[in-house]
């Protein structure tokens, strides 16, 4: 069965809408060609151009909207299953927030559950074979890998449970061998948020000097994905990169490795992180050494305590994504998918904003 892909950028055009708040994220060419791609793709799909003066956040709304429509009916009162990572993370918990608030507008029931740590990935597949002998119609999962949660997607199938997957994705050969099949696959362009970051720190010094990038979990698509993108962006200006560091998504563990680091390497001028936990960690580390001032930090997710940090003038730059429109895109997906909707091949929505000091007053709001 062919994959079929719904690749959101939450953040699509946000752009225009923090233009109109007075900043401007930057964008490579390619980037801002992108995101008009996705804006005429939106308005093919049926969706209405956001209201002049929106915020970043409901112009993403907007967006998320329009290239998902048609939206499904609403007051079925059919149950759905939502499978995340730790709600230790914020992020997580802001994308339970959007599954349960659109569970409520559309009139539907959605039970989210976790994993205890970011690592349980027999866990994650067990929550779903629980799930599996209930009365859930769909299930939307974020797999921790590639194939974890592929023999509770082939029971699914088998028992005519829909699956659909939101933010990481499932190895496709690995799934085709199982038998297995998703409905969607709602995600973002984890590669772009990593060769942003180190696009950022490239900018922020000048093109020179030496580097390291703070990967999350090994094997992890977003993880592997973000590494990547920040180690080809790094390379290609011709940085010196240090040895990978594994900061497992943990606040701590990247604050013991940003403090040796730093002791080796007191010469390095810029540091990208898998997402936003490890960039504080890596922050406070810097703090310590008084260095914080030498070091351009990086994380993704732009969750709340990034914000205030990038607002203290702290932390550089987060990579945003809305993890609350996750678990929206996640839930009405899995409503089409129940009543029998079609999804486009490839539906190209990259998330393509950076967010720091010069434009972070443009996105309260976001979530």
């Amino acid at each position: 069965m062919k994959k079929r892909l719904i690749s959101l950028a939450l953040v699509a055009l946000i752009l225009i809408s923090l233009s109109a708040c007075g900043g401007s994220p930057p964008q490579s060419g390619a980037q801002a060609g992108a995101a008009q791609s996705g804006a005429q793709s939106g308005a093919q799909a049926g969706g209405s151009a956001p209201s002049v003066g929106a915020t970043a956040f409901e112009q993403a709304n907007a967006e998320l909207e329009a290239a998902i429509a048609p939206l499904p009916e609403k007051g079925t009162g059919v149950k759905i299953g939502a499978i995340e990572s730790t709600l230790a993370n914020s992020f997580w918990i802001t994308m339970q927030e959007g599954y349960e608030d659109a569970a409520a507008e559309w009139g539907v029931e959605v039970d989210v559950m976790a994993t205890e740590s970011e690592t349980d990935i027999q866990g994650q597949l067990n929550i779903m074979s629980d799930m599996l002998v209930k009365d859930y119609a769909a299930i939307a999962v974020s797999p921790l890998t590639e194939q974890n949660m592929i023999p509770g997607i082939a029971q699914a199938n088998q028992s005519g449970v829909a699956v659909v997957a939101v933010g990481n994705g499932v190895n496709e050969e690995a799934m085709a061998a199982a038998g297995a099949s998703i409905a969607a696959f709602i995600t973002s362009d984890f590669k772009a948020q990593g060769a942003l970051g180190a696009e950022f720190v490239i900018a922020k010094n000048g093109g020179a000097g030496k580097v390291a990038v703070i990967e999350g979990i090994p094997g992890a698509t977003q993880s592997d994905a973000r590494r990547d993108g920040a180690l080809e962006t790094f390379a290609a200006a011709g940085l010196e990169v240090l040895p990978v560091q594994t900061g497992n998504f943990d606040r701590q563990t990247s604050y013991d490795l940003m403090s040796a680091l730093i002791d080796a390497n007191p010469d390095l001028a810029g540091v990208t992180c898998g997402n936003d936990v490890m960039a504080l960690g890596v922050v406070e580390a810097l703090k310590d050494k008084n260095m914080l001032d030498k070091v351009t930090v990086v994380g993704v997710d732009f969750i709340e305590e990034a914000k205030a940090s990038i607002e203290a003038g702290e932390l550089d730059a987060s990579v945003a994504m809305s993890p609350y429109l996750f678990g929206k895109a996640g839930l009405l997906c899995a409503l089409k998918a129940i009543e029998g909707h079609e999804f486009p091949e490839a539906v190209i929505w990259t998330p393509l904003s950076l967010v720091s000091a010069e434009n972070v007053a443009g996105m309260d709001g976001w979530k």
